[in-house]
């Protein structure tokens, strides 16, 4: 894929083993100048150096998405983009009548104001730029009911709402919205808290195993390419095919 003279912002990236990391590896190698973001400089560090090998460059803005303050910031520092992916995300899990509301607020606000406010202040500029490509990072909690997840697969589902309505809103200009929605995946968050099966997880897969975090890159990497040029508003199911069983 061809991302040469391109500008990627990737949200949730500042850590080494995430599906931000392998997206913005992929870009990278594609050429595109990526810029990193995420709380941990030293972490975002890591991530710029693993990318110095690339085509294109890198570089690391430090932002909590929780903050509406930090979102404005980044989106000044970022510059001019042309492929936003949305990929930041907080995982609340607790059992609704537990669920902690500072942590319900902190959902919301990460996974899904953050990417609004995002899209709100890049959509416009890539428009009058000629076009762009937006992807959101959704997930199978957004389609299939889990029991412990009911704040993540609300903000998921909100995230594939926007999506649909971004799409219809900005598709006149070239700016094109879609999501992905991976299943199970052995990013190495999910494998410090579940081990390295991911609790088991990949058995509810049409294909019995989880994916790697590149897998679920490459999907991204393509709806952020122009050879996707006739696909928006789509939320592409990555799982495995969890949601087709």
């Amino acid at each position: 894929m061809d991302f040469e003279g391109k500008t990627a912002l990737i949200t949730g990236s500042g850590a080494l083993g995430g599906l931000g990391h392998a997206t913005a590896k992929l870009l990278a190698q594609g050429g595109a100048d990526v810029v990193i973001t995420g709380t941990d400089p030293e972490r975002g560090k890591q991530v710029v150096d693993d990318l110095a090998g690339a085509a294109g460059s890198a570089r690391f803005v430090a932002a909590d998405l929780a903050r509406i303050e930090d979102v404005a910031r980044l989106a000044e520092e970022a510059g001019e983009v042309d492929v936003l992916v949305n990929n930041a995300g907080v995982v609340p899990v607790a059992a609704t009548a537990e669920q902690d509301v500072d942590a319900y607020d902190a959902a919301f606000a990460v996974n899904v104001r953050a990417p609004f406010l995002l899209t709100a202040h890049f959509a416009p500029r890539m428009a009058a730029n000629g076009g762009g490509s937006i992807v959101n990072v959704s997930s199978t909690a957004a389609a299939v009911g889990l029991a412990g997840m009911s704040v993540y697969g609300a903000t998921k589902a909100a995230l594939d709402a926007l999506t649909r309505s971004w799409a219809a809103e900005f598709g006149e200009t070239n700016v094109r919205v879609n999501s992905v929605a991976p299943g199970p995946m052995a990013s190495s968050k999910a494998v410090a808290l579940m081990g390295p099966d991911v609790g088991g997880m990949g058995a509810t897969t049409a294909l019995r195993r989880v994916s790697d975090p590149g897998e679920v890159a490459h999907a991204i990497a393509f709806l952020a390419d122009d050879r996707s040029s006739y696909l928006t508003g789509a939320t592409v199911a990555v799982d495995g095919g969890r949601t087709a069983i």
